[in-house]
């Protein structure tokens, strides 16, 4: 439950910026944390919404609603699992879609994380308590294959693979618009977005990323991708692809919810309301997940079916409804 307080400014107080006055007055509280609260209409002054730069008055009445702490570790919770592999020394798991890695800011629970605690205690401890056994991670919305750790020994060894970049990983996608090059590689700088904090953008000074991509199939205004990271940042496929104006279909995020090639009628345009029915997230899978373990030597390669709300997708615009 988050934590509300309400404050009376007292009698004589000197005029001074919302933000200011309630970075000073509530503990922990944060500038940052505190304008973003604004900015979410978390924070009202007798009873209406303010700005940041609004100066309290002597008898005014602010409220402000912050989050709890998170949790200081994450909690074993009954959820099931689709294990791909399994040994004393590391788990592949097929997260679906919906469900967020790690616990974080706005999910403390229904985690994978919480689901392999109820499964096993027996998870590398490497990193911080929130995230036991996480050696990459997937967006909450992108479903697909993730290597777990058993002890930190394993851990280092598969951190060290895919730092070095040697890991396998390919990504299925359907996205907007046809292509003219049946491959290629999209090669950028990404960094936060200056207009929206939450996103990635490309950026002038930001990390390198670069993406290749090969057609596996098109239609009239979507294509089926397959995709390889050469580097693994943040929404990298989702901004590249939207970057070179083939949003991948679905994700709200970065355009994939609106028409963005092809549908000009009305009954192309209903088309695509029926396949967006189909489908709530971004149209992105990790499919193919290959690695040398660390504890054995060997090279294991997994592969993982198409979800079926991307089957869907596929299904229908193939058979053009």
């Amino acid at each position: 439950m988050d934590n509300m307080q309400e404050i009376v400014v007292p009698p004589g107080k000197k005029k001074e910026r919302l933000d200011l006055f309630l970075v000073h007055h509530v503990e922990n509280a944060t500038r940052n944390k505190v304008q973003q609260a604004i900015r979410n209409g978390h924070v009202l002054v007798d009873g209406q919404p303010a700005r940041a730069s609004h100066q309290v008055a002597p008898g005014e009445i602010v409220s402000i609603t912050l989050p709890r702490p998170p949790p200081q570790e994450a909690l074993p919770e009954n959820i099931p699992l689709d294990i791909v592999y399994e040994d004393d020394a590391l788990m592949v798991v097929n997260k679906p879609a919906g469900m967020v890695t790690h616990p974080a800011y706005g999910n403390y629970t229904g985690t994978l994380v919480n689901a392999l605690l109820y499964y096993t205690r027996g998870l590398s401890g490497t990193g911080d308590a929130l995230r036991p056994g996480v050696v990459h991670r997937l967006d909450k919305d992108t479903s697909g294959l993730l290597v777990i750790a058993k002890n930190d020994q394993i851990h280092a060894g598969l951190a060290r693979q895919f730092a070095d970049r040697t890991v396998e990983r390919e990504y299925r996608a359907v996205v907007w618009g046809r292509f003219r090059s049946r491959s290629g590689t999209i090669e950028t700088q990404l960094g936060r977005s200056k207009s929206d904090r939450k996103k990635i953008a490309v950026v002038e000074k930001g990390k390198h990323a670069v993406t290749l991509y090969t057609v596996i199939d098109q239609f009239e205004y979507l294509s089926h991708m397959s995709i390889h990271l050469k580097t693994g940042r943040t929404h990298q496929i989702r901004v590249h692809l939207a970057h070179e104006g083939h949003p991948v279909f679905g994700d709200p995020t970065y355009g994939g919810r609106r028409i963005a090639a092809g549908p000009r009628t009305g009954r192309q345009k209903a088309e695509v309301q029926n396949l967006l029915s189909l489908i709530s997230r971004q149209a992105l899978h990790a499919r193919t997940l290959g690695f040398v373990h660390p504890g054995s030597g060997k090279q294991l390669m997994f592969d993982s079916g198409l979800p079926d709300d991307m089957k869907a997708v596929l299904e229908r615009i193939a058979g053009r409804l």
